[in-house]
């Protein structure tokens, strides 16, 4: 069935008008460095808003410079997702080397108080908002969901009034415990600690960064929907970290559900030598399908 769906999806990407896109909308400011969003408008919308945050190790040198990673890895995801209705938002965020743990998370947070502030701007729903993210990415959307911070009353930016909860997550290969992201064997221990600015062997108030940065450490009932993919050949961040996500999240009685991907490495669509893996279009109806089920879609 799921293959069916996507079948669809991507039989009806040849017919369709190329999707609008607008580009370098300012979301934020800090310290006068523009915070910047792409909007990419689907043919039919259908009033449903993902906030859209691809992969970089928590650094800001993409292929496209500093202020590239929205455009990055959106390829792979933006034609099932446009095709399904939704109006996708793709972010860049502050990363290292020169801002570290938790400006990311603040402008995550403050993207969506963003999309939420002018919902009806781009005809969403600021009560039916989703997230799809991967790798560090995944690591930022996943902890400001389970953060799920309220506005700040009486700010004078209206916008930071918002709140940032979200009501539906897709994870793909995130770091979820990045206290067992770190050590001298770990492959993603420089990321890591360029992150957060700690230390990979770490003291006590460094260990405290650590696991107050981590997803899983907030994991309460109150989560919202959460769909974990992840490779098992995954060589960056082990698929154990949505093993113990997935464990965690049904111990508070939360929604959740993880899709393993046999053999599926670590980048955006799970493939290797610039293909991708052949599950990939089966992990992008079960994507579609996720969002359909948790933000009130019917399924195309």
């Amino acid at each position: 069935m799921h293959r069916t769906i996507v079948g669809l999806l991507l039989a009806g990407m040849g017919l369709a008008a190329e999707p609008r896109v607008e580009k370098n909308v300012i979301y934020g400011m800090y310290s006068g460095l523009a915070l910047l969003l792409d909007v990419h408008h689907p043919e039919k919308a259908n009033g449903r808003g993902i906030l859209f945050i691809a992969g970089s190790g928590w650094s800001a040198r993409t292929p496209y410079g500093a202020t590239g990673l929205k455009e990055t890895q959106i390829g792979d995801w933006a034609p099932a997702l446009l095709s399904a209705g939704y109006t996708v938002f793709a972010i860049n965020h502050r990363g290292t080397p020169r801002f570290h743990y938790p400006a990311p998370v603040e402008d995550v947070q403050r993207a969506v108080r963003y999309l939420r502030h002018h919902a009806g701007r781009y005809g969403i729903d600021p009560g039916k908002l989703g997230g799809v993210a991967g790798s560090s990415g995944g690591h930022l959307l996943g902890l400001v969901a389970m953060l799920a911070a309220p506005g700040a009353d009486g700010d004078p930016d209206p916008v930071n009034r918002e709140s940032s909860a979200l009501q539906c997550v897709v994870l793909r290969a995130a770091p979820t415990n990045l206290v067992k992201m770190i050590g001298g064997s770990v492959p993603g221990t420089a990321a890591v600690t360029a992150f957060t600015g700690r230390l990979p062997m770490p003291n006590p108030e460094d260990q405290e960064v650590y696991r107050r940065a981590s997803p899983i450490t907030h994991v309460s009932k109150a989560a919202p929907p959460v769909l974990l993919l992840h490779g098992d050949a995954d060589d960056t961040v082990p698929y154990q970290q949505s093993v113990d996500m997935e464990t965690a999240l049904r111990g508070a009685e939360a929604t959740v559900k993880l899709m393993r991907v046999a053999g599926g490495a670590h980048g955006p669509n799970f493939g290797t030598g610039g293909k991708a893996h052949a599950q990939f279009p089966e992990v992008l109806s079960q994507t579609v399908a996720w969002l359909g089920q948790h933000l009130g879609v019917s399924a195309p």
